[in-house]
């Protein structure tokens, strides 16, 4: 490996501090959390698992925690919780506090998505669950079983408009599966555990919303215990419909989704991929749907996806669609050419019966969990006749192979163009492909909204079974990627967790690098220095004139010196050839307990526009805005 001091002649400046004795035993992450404190036998089980006993409504929503199984609550503190929140310690449940309730959210997302269990936050009622909201909804379109404890004002002066008084149900009504309020403190327990299973059960956010006053009532408790039904891999009028359209395909292709790696289902796509020697795409955001080193994967579609991906599924004649709500936003035209076949018959495995043919025409749903309905696909193949795809199946894989080679020779050369130009700066992509070369195996990586971020889907790939790919998903908001690696490395502390930011979306998460070393969390940033916002300024460049309002940024400090006064690590890149090395050590440091964040100088340089299909040339009628008008796209396409 290069030496991280000198690399090409450009020095790579590496941030680190001294630490007195108390930092530095601060900052080395534990080996592993307490685990919740669960009976391993029939003997130890608690009494008031099996019958009504007498304990305070703050100890029984503990206890549904308990028998849930959680064992970490993020969140700040308050006074509202704060008889519950007393008895963590005991419970054996650790409350990780953070700097703000938005990201104790995204904490719980990432941990929840890495983990397959709850991820859980509370914060004090009014501003601190207001806070909650863009979090939880981020959490909804992804998917994410985090269920949100939000204490309220007391009963007694609610519809005074006293302190931190705010109608909380409101706010997350059309965000999460399920709205749990405590309508009575005899119901702490029954209403709690509710939210913990629908959590799961239907795979998204839900909401126990409690009065603070009812923490401290008094009466007789049963802890119910967990409650998730038994799944199925649906209808077999629908396996029976769609065996059919498959059988008789000439070039199936799979369009693999987040609810395979939800339901643990890599295997059985790639048995029946392996079948019908059918390209696997995966949808946007989804690049952990299957192992990459599959022969028939054929990578992401979306936002700078695979164009081998984007034209295997071009040319089907039926595409299989496995645990995907085929979002719209995810197969918009890229690279010039609207991708998706309009006229193959469709398939869609959805868990969501509601999600069933709401984007795209389906020419068969089937409402069932993507593992057992592939699973059983699979085997109806088998026992069946002869298949179409067989016929053909040489010519079709020699095709394949032909586009996974002209993706990859164009996506190298895309990589390296005009490289040699860069000096004192690094073009993004080239800085994504060493950044991909330095990841190692099993690692998490989480994507900030935003230009250099999204452009990764060309160059994130795992050969490895598992979630390993945490986004915003469609609802896009910035700030999602740093506190979203945390709480995967909460959930999976072994692992490698990185984020991927710009230096927009960094401001508002920087500060949980406070919490890194606080909480012990180590984990790794990787900032993109650009000095813009870059997704919307590339709209000002096509479609603006060149016009840059708000959309400047001057850093004037390095983002590698602010991590250093946190007493993190940092590094600072301003040539491609340290950036590997730079992840490796970041990597190194994280074996170690440390943080570190990577600040990446790259150059004002500019992927494609998100919203093409959402944007038009400006027209003015007022003559004082005349001047503002466009009668054509820029012919650069990039910033002066």
């Amino acid at each position: 490996m290069k030496s991280l001091t000198k690399l090409k002649s450009v020095p790579l400046r590496v941030c680190s501090r001294t630490l007195g004795s108390d930092h530095a035993h601060a900052r080395v992450a534990p080996k592993s959390e307490p685990p919740a404190i669960i009976p391993s036998d029939e003997a130890a089980v608690p009494k008031h698992f099996n019958e009504p006993v007498k304990m305070m409504a703050s100890e029984a929503m503990v206890e549904t925690f308990v028998r849930q199984k959680v064992n970490t609550v993020f969140g700040i503190v308050g006074s509202a919780f704060m008889d519950a929140l007393d008895l963590f310690p005991e419970a054996g449940i650790r409350f990780l506090a953070v700097q703000h309730e938005q990201n104790a959210v995204h904490m719980a997302d990432g941990y929840s998505r890495i983990s397959g269990k709850h991820g859980v936050c509370t914060a004090q009622n009014g501003p601190g669950i207001s806070n909650f909201v863009t979090g939880v909804a981020a959490a909804y379109w992804a998917h994410s079983p985090v269920v949100v404890m939000t204490p309220e004002a007391g009963t007694l002066t609610k519809g005074h408009g006293g302190f931190q008084e705010v109608d909380q149900l409101p706010l997350f009504e059309p965000i999460t599966k399920y709205q749990g309020h405590v309508n009575n403190p005899a119901r702490m327990a029954e209403i709690t555990n509710r939210a913990f299973d629908i959590a799961l059960s239907e795979r998204g956010p839900t909401q126990i919303n409690v009065p603070r006053d009812y923490f401290y009532h008094e009466g007789l408790y049963q802890i119910p215990a967990p409650s998730v039904p038994e799944k199925a891999a649906g209808g077999p009028k629908s396996i029976r419909a769609a065996v059919d359209l498959i059988r008789h395909a000439k070039n199936p292709v799979i369009l693999a989704g987040g609810g395979v790696t939800m339901a643990g289902a890599e295997d059985e796509v790639a048995e029946l991929a392996a079948l019908l020697s059918a390209p696997i795409a995966v949808t946007y955001l989804h690049n952990d749907a299957v192992p990459a080193d599959n022969p028939l994967y054929a990578g992401p579609l979306g936002y700078q996806g695979s164009q081998a991906a984007m034209y295997s599924l071009r040319d089907a004649d039926v595409v299989i669609a496995l645990g995907t709500r085929l979002s719209p936003f995810g197969t918009l035209p890229q690279y010039g050419e609207d991708y998706y076949p309009t006229q193959a018959k469709v398939i869609q495995v959805e868990a969501d019966g509601r999600r069933i043919g709401t984007s795209k025409k389906v020419d068969v749903g089937i409402c069932g969990d993507v593992k057992l309905a592939a699973k059983e696909m699979t085997e109806a193949l088998k026992a069946g006749g002869p298949l179409a795809s067989d016929e053909n199946k040489a010519e079709r894989l020699i095709k394949f192979t032909e586009l996974k080679d002209a993706w990859t020779a164009k996506l190298d050369d895309i990589t390296y163009a005009n490289v040699d130009a860069c000096t004192d700066r690094i073009r993004p992509r080239h800085a994504l492909r060493a950044l991909e070369k330095g990841l190692v195996p099993d690692s998490i990586v989480s994507t900030d909204i935003g230009n250099i971020c999204s452009v990764s889907n060309s160059y994130l790939k795992f050969n490895h079974k598992g979630p390993s790919m945490l986004a915003a998903m469609t609802f896009g908001n910035c700030g999602y990627s740093f506190p979203a690696a945390m709480g995967a490395k909460v959930a999976a502390p072994h692992r490698n967790c990185v984020a991927y930011v710009g230096d927009g979306a960094w401001g508002m998460q920087l500060n949980e690098v406070m919490t890194c070393i606080r909480e012990n969390v180590p984990t790794t940033a990787v900032v993109f220095n650009n000095g813009q916002w870059g997704a919307e300024k590339k709209n000002q460049v096509l479609w603006f004139g060149d016009r840059y309002v708000g959309s400047q940024l001057d850093n004037p400090w390095s983002y590698a010196e602010i991590a250093r006064s946190m007493y993190a690590e940092g590094i600072t890149c301003t040539h491609v050839d340290q950036v590997t090395d730079a992840l490796s050590q970041a990597t190194k440091n994280q074996e170690e307990g440390k943080t570190t964040v990577i600040e990446v100088m790259v150059t004002k340089e500019l992927g494609d526009p998100f919203r093409r299909d959402a944007m038009k040339l400006p027209v003015r009628h007022l003559e004082k805005y005349k001047n503002t008008c466009q009668d054509s796209e820029s012919s650069t396409g990039q910033p002066s």
